[in-house]
């Protein structure tokens, strides 16, 4: 039976490496995989590009191919070099090199001049002086056929004159475009002589002044791919009614192996955006603090979260490769990172909303080194010593001065047991003028120290701790959905996605108090506070000297119970 399953695992494949197995029986590409990765560098990369930098990567690795890393910077107006390195620190960060694959659209910017200008001589382009609003009004609509231009029967000679003029500045913006001359009454909006180039007097981050005249993504991108020798070309379905004109370019040209556009469904996830549109607008408008904003699905922001890269990989691998656009889970990406630091995450006892305790039967200055495990899942990480003294803290939320039923953490009179430590009764209870509780006067057994008691007795709630003399004081944020609703554009009629935003998404506690041993603890460290979930240290704000940890994701892992009731 064991077998049997093992080869089934072994021969299921995605469609998209059925095509590629396909074309390699059939030598299509002279046994050549070669995929990319082809962001535009006008915003910082989301969970959804890391869905498409580990399937293209991932291809090549499986099929001892290349994956292109390439920046599609054909609209200088929104690009800018901040994007472009942001971009190849996280596809760096996520575990993918493209070696000496690393390319630039700019840098083809004479070529695909080059091609255009075959487009005119062939007829198969023209230079079209028809205002934004009329190419719109003769675009026509789903159900109705567009209007040919008025332009479109001019001659070779002038529209190469024209569009040299274009290329030269002798135009405005938006006075002229190099349109496709295809079939305007086509039931595909997008082969209804769609624009090649437009006018933009605006500097290029990486060409400067030299053009004033930019192509289009659809004319740009099969060039693109042709030119570095792309075999697969694999996009998101949004691109789909788009592959006719991406295989138009390329055979009106004549152009030989040419590559082959597939497209996949994009990762679309629950309680976020991933629109850059409105990534941008977040954070310009500052409702998060920046791209890097552990609310945000931005890559940076996930990494600063405290996400690990081989956790995102094994969220794109569950999520798997599909035709169909669906919505996924956030609890499923959050079970990701709980499984991942399940194993290798050192288990810590942090107090974020501490109360007082003195325990007024132990030795004033006596200080109790008590063993800890640092993570009972994975002994070989073995164990810890911690102070243990008259003044500790534990949480609030572990004391009730009149205790509900079934209650079984401390209240006056009963006893509970501290994690590692002894069993302690509360005697008395201080507090301020204004009536709230701000100590605990206790007591300790000491015939319980190791948390057991000599004469079987039991205690049924346990607590953390941390020794007041030896706490390290931090600074704890509690990250939360960044909406409220599963879908944010789920609206009334005249509201958008802001209406959505979750006033709670972010909670931050000063004085907290941690155990000393993560006075030392570096970025990229991540720890489990014990009954609270999983933590790191802020890599933008925490200073030695001022810590800052951020939640990861609390421990309750809905994603796991989802996955039990459907028995997956």
């Amino acid at each position: 039976m064991e077998k049997d399953n093992k080869e089934k695992v072994e021969i299921s494949k995605n469609f998209i490496e059925e095509i590629i197995d396909e074309d390699l029986k059939n030598n299509v590409y002279n046994g050549r995989v070669v995929t990319r990765f082809p962001p535009e560098p006008n915003g910082y990369l989301h969970i959804g590009h890391a869905k498409s930098i580990c399937l293209n990567f991932g291809l090549a690795q499986k099929y001892n191919g290349k994956c292109h890393l390439r920046f599609d910077d054909t609209n200088p107006t929104t690009e800018d070099i901040e994007y472009v390195e942001s971009i190849k620190n996280d596809v760096k960060w996520l575990g993918f090199d493209w070696g000496s694959n690393l390319y630039f659209a700019a840098d083809y910017f004479d070529k695909l001049y080059d091609y255009a200008e075959q487009l005119i001589k062939l007829g198969k382009a023209y230079v079209c002086h028809l205002t934004p609003e009329e190419l719109k009004e003769y675009r026509g609509t789903l159900t109705q056929p567009g209007k040919e231009s008025p332009y479109r029967q001019r001659s070779v000679e002038e529209n190469l004159k024209l569009f040299r003029d274009m290329a030269a500045g002798k135009f405005k913006e938006g006075e002229c475009v190099l349109r496709a001359k295809i079939d305007m009454a086509s039931p595909n909006m997008n082969m209804r002589d769609p624009i090649l180039y437009r006018i933009r007097f605006v500097e290029h981050y990486r060409t400067g002044k030299k053009w004033v005249i930019y192509p289009m993504y659809d004319f740009a991108h099969p060039l693109e791919d042709y030119i570095e020798r792309i075999t697969h070309s694999i996009c998101t379905l949004e691109f789909e009614d788009h592959r006719p004109l991406y295989d138009w370019v390329l055979q009106s040209l004549n152009l030989k192996e040419c590559p082959k556009q597939i497209e996949f469904a994009r990762l679309n996830l629950s309680y976020t955006v991933m629109s850059k549109r409105k990534l941008l607008e977040l954070v310009e408008n500052k409702y998060v603090s920046g791209w890097d904003d552990p609310r945000l699905p931005t890559i940076a922001g996930l990494r600063r979260r405290g996400y690990t890269p081989s956790a995102i990989q094994t969220f794109c691998e569950k999520i798997g490769v599909a035709k169909a656009n669906s919505v996924v889970d956030i609890s499923l990406l959050e079970h990701c990172i709980r499984e991942d630091l399940r194993y290798t995450a050192q288990r810590v006892m942090a107090v974020l909303r501490p109360l007082k305790v003195v325990l007024t039967n132990y030795p004033d200055d006596k200080v109790e080194w008590v063993e800890a495990e640092n993570n009972p899942e994975n002994t070989e990480m073995g164990n810890r010593k911690l102070p243990f003294t008259k003044i500790l803290y534990i949480e609030q939320d572990d004391f009730r001065e009149n205790p509900p039923k079934k209650y079984f953490r401390l209240s006056p009179g009963k006893e509970i047991r501290l994690k590692y430590a002894y069993y302690i009764k509360c005697v008395d209870v201080i507090k301020d003028s204004a009536g709230n509780i701000i100590e605990l006067r206790c007591t300790y057994d000491p015939d319980t120290k190791g948390g057991w008691s000599q004469d079987g007795r039991k205690v049924l709630g346990t607590a953390h701790w941390v020794s007041a003399q030896y706490a390290v004081d931090a600074e704890v944020r509690l990250y939360d959905n960044l909406f409220t609703k599963p879908n944010p554009d789920d609206v009334e009629e005249g509201q958008d996605y802001k209406v959505n935003i979750n006033p709670k998404s972010l909670e931050i506690l000063k004085n907290c108090k941690l155990e000393m041993s993560l006075k030392t603890a570096k970025i990229d460290d991540r720890f489990q506070f014990l009954r609270q979930g999983y933590f790191c240290i802020d890599r933008v704000d925490s200073t030695p000297e001022n810590l800052v940890f951020n939640r990861i994701a609390a421990l309750r892992d809905s994603w796991a119970k989802i996955e039990k009731n459907q028995n997956v």
